[in-house]
């Protein structure tokens, strides 16, 4: 998320790019050809300043990480027409910058996240279209008949199905504590649904007693795509789209992530339709978070434990995002956090931080987790921004397809030790 850019900190935001507009038009997918990409870093609040104005004075100019912080690296890539009004107002301003990369297109082109050859059956060494993914899902509901039952979360401005399953073993008729989870909200995440995906079949065919024990004693709710036009729109026409796709004026989409109703628009969004931070011109205007949390709300009682993933910059966040005021039981998640971040960190030393989102990352209000912990009473809801870390100069949303797998791993690993501590602390009971 990217909040919870979630998915929550780094968000390439695009809006309605002139490029994108052509791709639109013409079917062709946007280019990043010649494409620059710079790191700056705003040394005095004045130079902040001018990063912000900077920030939504043209799509031609695209910032990667949000501009909230001095003395710390933010990536923007510029077109190449916008390079030397850019480098102007570096030097004018004395504003400290760094050339990263010549060519982003090059970059894409490079990198293997749609190279891999698919196998025959779904699997995690690629990143999978929307139809392949609700295929499968579709198919585990034959495959586990009573155990895996299709359930819709909604429609999107596109009329496609925001489809999900729940998983519930054994249960004889007895309601277990709930567990929810989304992915997928902002389109460009792909590592996001990929992780979803990976937990759904290890809660299905995993030998190891761990997973075993939390598939049987919970009833999981897990939805990988709570954007799917969005999704299918980053594999048809622009990798880095963010938002949903309905239009708005001139340009398309809100940020569903910023489109929940609490404390709507408060802080960290935009009002400008083509920022990939635009709120919506209404809290729910967007029919895919209206008609998902309708979905959410008619669970009420049923989930003690919501969970979203985003990416990237390995994060375990809490609420909340429009203040820095704690949620009243925040020694709580802070006990959780210690166990699900030291987890994370056993299998492949992937070193996680986080805290509440507000302080941890940037202020961000309207965010799903947000409103799950205060509108529905999930007293503990978290996001998850996953791999690569913040440090990653390009790959960023292109997590290579080879690291699908070990994110799974690492993040089970953290999400059993995150269940057993709400456990402990009785929030199942």
């Amino acid at each position: 998320m990217r909040f919870c850019e979630m998915s929550f900190k780094v968000a390439f935001a695009l809006g309605l790019c002139l490029l994108a507009a052509f791709a639109v038009s013409s079917g062709e997918r946007a280019r990043y050809d010649n494409y620059r990409v710079y790191s700056v870093v705003a040394s005095s609040v004045p130079e902040l300043a001018v990063l912000k104005d900077l920030e939504g004075s043209s799509d031609s100019i695209i910032f990667l990480d949000y501009v909230h912080n001095i003395n710390k690296d933010i990536k923007v890539v510029v077109a190449p027409h916008k390079i030397p009004d850019f480098l102007e107002i570096m030097g004018t301003k004395e504003i400290e910058y760094k050339l990263l990369e010549t060519n982003l297109q090059q970059h894409f082109d490079n990198s293997d996240e749609q190279k891999t050859t698919r196998d025959s059956s779904y699997g995690w060494t690629s990143y999978y279209q929307l139809d392949d993914t609700y295929k499968w899902l579709q198919s585990l509901a034959v495959e586990y008949p009573g155990v895996v039952t299709l359930i819709e979360g909604g429609k999107t401005y596109q009329g496609r199905s925001i489809l999900g399953v729940k998983i519930s073993k054994n249960n004889g008729g007895k309601q277990k504590p709930g567990i929810f989870i989304e992915a997928g909200i902002h389109a460009r995440e792909w590592i996001a649904p990929a992780s979803a995906t990976y937990i759904i079949n290890q809660l299905l065919t995993s030998s190891d007693s761990n997973l075993k024990n939390i598939a049987l004693n919970y009833d999981w709710y897990i939805f990988p795509h709570a954007n799917p036009d969005g999704y299918v729109y980053t594999h048809q026409s622009d990798r880095m789209w963010r938002k949903t796709r309905t239009p708005y004026k001139n340009c398309f989409g809100a940020d569903p992530n910023r489109n929940w109703g609490f404390f709507w628009n408060h802080v960290g969004a935009s009002t400008n339709p083509c920022s990939d931070t635009y709120a919506g011109p209404e809290a729910f205007s967007e029919i895919e978070t209206k008609s998902l949390s309708n979905y959410i709300a008619s669970l009420k009682g049923k989930i003690q434990l919501y969970i979203s993933f985003h990416a990237y910059s390995q994060y375990l966040l809490y609420p909340y995002g429009h203040t820095n005021e704690l949620p009243d039981n925040v020694d709580d998640y802070k006990q959780v956090f210690n166990a699900a971040t030291a987890a994370i960190n056993k299998r492949y030393n992937t070193k996680y931080t986080g805290g509440n989102i507000y302080d941890a990352i940037y202020p961000a209000a309207g965010a799903s987790v947000d409103w799950a912990y205060a509108e529905v009473g999930v007293r503990m809801a978290f996001c998850y921004e996953l791999r690569p870390s913040s440090n990653s100069i390009l790959t960023g949303f292109q997590l290579p397809a080879a690291q699908i797998i070990p994110t799974g791993e690492e993040l089970l690993d953290s999400i059993v030790a995150m269940i057993g501590k709400v456990d402990e602390l009785g929030y199942f009971a």
